[in-house]
């Protein structure tokens, strides 16, 4: 892939909203992210022998005027503090923390409950789209890190996990 293929990812990327591609074609992997700070970041890594396969995490523009369900699932990191037993869920993005799908909802999770890989923790809110995260991990929840309608930064940690 050269330079111009992967501004054209980017630009496609940019007319459609996208903040993550990967690409994998053969032995190359092509991964764009948009930072934090609205900054592109591309990494690029051999990979193995496979079909050609696009993956994008987007969820789709929700007007201003709606109050919407979540809207899409995106991934968050679990993250292992040196020298702890918990894993942290952190945050994919920028945006607000929401432990409940709405304000007269439980939440989705609180200390002592039980997670999966596919167990939705909370909602982060960027851009007026709710963005579902999901756990991915299996584990405890043993401390909430971030505060209900507050404001979280991409890699901000939500929540202490202990690992089953």
């Amino acid at each position: 892939m050269d330079l111009k293929e992967i501004k054209a990812v980017i630009d496609l990327m940019t007319r459609n909203g996208l903040s993550e591609f990967e690409l994998e074609k053969g032995d190359f992997k092509l991964r764009v992210k948009r930072g934090p700070g609205g900054e592109w970041i591309s990494t690029t890594t051999p990979a193995a022998s496979a079909p050609a396969t696009v993956h994008h995490h987007h969820a789709p523009p929700v007007a201003a005027s709606v109050a919407a369900p979540p809207a899409a699932s995106a991934p968050a990191t679990a993250s292992v503090p040196a020298g702890s037993d918990t894993f942290q869920i952190v945050s994919p993005m920028v945006g607000t923390f929401y432990h409940s799908p709405s304000p007269d909802s439980p939440p989705y999770v609180t200390v002592g409950h039980e997670v999966s890989e596919e167990t939705v923790v909370c909602i982060i809110e960027a851009m007026k789209v709710m963005n579902e995260i999901k756990a991915e991990t299996k584990g405890v929840i043993v401390e909430v890190l971030a505060q209900n309608g507050k404001p979280v930064e991409f890699g901000k940690p939500l929540f202490a996990v202990r690992p089953l």
